[in-house]
């Protein structure tokens, strides 16, 4: 089959390397010049430097991810910096770190050494987690996180520590709003997996390197193809005037709306568009700072405590020279602020100032941090979608004959991450694969 994909962010190019393997010819629409969408490299002009729009990590969990990366010929030891889950604040008032011990007892012997909070705290995190083992990992698709918190007797403190923390990293949004299901997922193919699924995964080398830019040489790549058109018909589909047998729209929510919207419109596919209209987004800041040498901190992630009155909106800082040290001769930082509406609103160099003030401060049991030659502060406006309670996320299939969709945006069970991403896309991959063979059913 001849099958077009538009857009060659994590999902699209999941699809295609998917596609592609079983023997599709497939051409890949991509309206930059660097593949890997909403985790890719970009050049950072007051850094002078090529970083990543955002800092991204990578779970054990990610199975598929990990599958996908090792299909390409990528030796995972090259392209990723491997430890133990261990979540450290800066100023070492908090740590939580699982010993490479069998599962479960990894996550118990975290929680009973943990740093920072009560022996009442840890018994109630013990018994919240064990409550979610007993029920599968099922609290309800209309259940927020911090009522659910409050129905487990979690402490403000331990709320602060730990799971705020916790839920603003992988969900992206706040407590009070975001899917407590959602939430019990990620800890049900982390925690509460093998010790192997926990582990921390943190790129030693830029998104696109890690394996957007190592795809099959039979793989059409348009760069900088901007997609105008997308028509379908009961036999064909088309992209800008070119014929296909099926088109995969790997865009992101807003522009796939934009996209099936062109389409002859089709009552079944109401639901589909009205979804697409609802979702909301929230943003995801990172700021890098450029030191004059490496900082050499012990540890590649730290945890920062945000103080937003005094616009210390840090979370987590990280060290490329723990990551990567033969990386570069000088120092680079990162600061990752999730959910960052409220500092988008801000002046930037007001906001850039008072994170540096926070990791200073915070670190200062640390060697003192390096003259800082350099900032760069990036806001993805659209970074994730806001993970709420009951959202209806469409699967990858649609009402238009050959016309399919993947992105972390649909119904992956998971986050706005980068494994439901690649799912998304390898499933839409088996869909097609299914629907074309003789007697199939659309």
């Amino acid at each position: 089959m001849k099958i077009g994909v538009i857009g060659a962010g994590w999902a699209g190019l999941s699809a295609a390397v998917h596609l592609d393997g079983a023997g599709h010819a497939v051409t890949v629409f991509e309206a930059a010049h660097t593949l890997g969408g909403r985790a890719r490299r970009v050049h950072a002009p007051r850094l002078g430097l090529d970083i990543d729009n955002g800092q991204h990590i990578l779970l054990g969990a990610y199975t598929e991810t990990l599958a996908l990366i090792e299909s390409l010929g990528i030796a995972r030891a090259d392209v990723l910096h491997e430890e133990s889950l261990a979540l450290r604040s800066a100023n070492g008032g908090f740590r939580f770190a699982a010993p490479d011990w069998p599962a479960p007892w990894h996550l118990l012997a975290a929680v009973l050494a943990a740093r920072g909070i009560s022996w009442g705290e840890k018994w109630r995190l013990l018994a919240a987690i064990g409550q979610l083992r007993r029920r599968r990992w099922i609290v309800g698709e209309h259940l927020a996180v911090l009522p659910w918190l409050e129905q487990q007797r979690q402490s403000a403190h331990l709320i602060r520590r730990f799971w705020h923390p916790l839920c603003l990293a992988a969900l992206n949004t706040p407590l009070a709003e975001a899917s407590a299901q959602l939430l019990a997922t990620v800890l049900r193919d982390s925690l509460g997996g093998p010790k192997s699924a926990s582990r921390v995964l943190i790129p030693k080398v830029d998104l696109s390197r890690l394996w957007p830019d190592r795809l099959p040489a039979s793989l059409d790549i348009r760069r900088g193809h901007s997609v105008r058109s997308l028509t379908g018909t009961a036999s064909q589909a088309g992209i800008d005037g070119e014929s296909f047998d099926a088109v995969v729209v790997a865009a992101g929510a807003l522009p796939a709306a934009r996209l099936l919207r062109s389409l002859p419109f089709v009552p079944a596919a109401a639901p589909l568009l009205a979804g697409l209209a609802a979702m909301e987004h929230r943003p995801i800041a990172t700021l890098s700072l450029k030191t004059a040498r490496p900082w050499g901190l012990p540890h590649a992630m730290l945890m920062l405590d945000e103080a937003p009155q005094r616009l210390h909106f840090g979370q987590w800082l990280f060290d490329r020279s723990a990551i990567a040290p033969a990386s570069a001769p000088t120092g680079l930082l990162s600061i990752v602020i999730s959910d960052a509406q409220a500092l988008a609103r801000l002046p930037r160099d007001q906001v850039v100032a008072a994170i540096i003030e926070q990791v200073r401060e915070q670190a200062a049991g640390f060697a003192p941090m390096p003259e800082i030659v350099a900032d760069e502060l990036i806001v993805e406006k659209r970074a994730t979608f806001a993970a709420l309670p009951a959202m209806r996320r469409p699967g990858n299939a649609t009402p238009w004959p050959g016309i399919w969709v993947c992105g972390d945006w649909t119904d992956t069970g998971y986050p706005a991450v980068l494994e439901g991403a690649v799912r998304s896309g390898k499933r839409a991959a088996e869909l097609i694969a299914a629907d074309s063979k003789p007697g199939a059913t659309p």
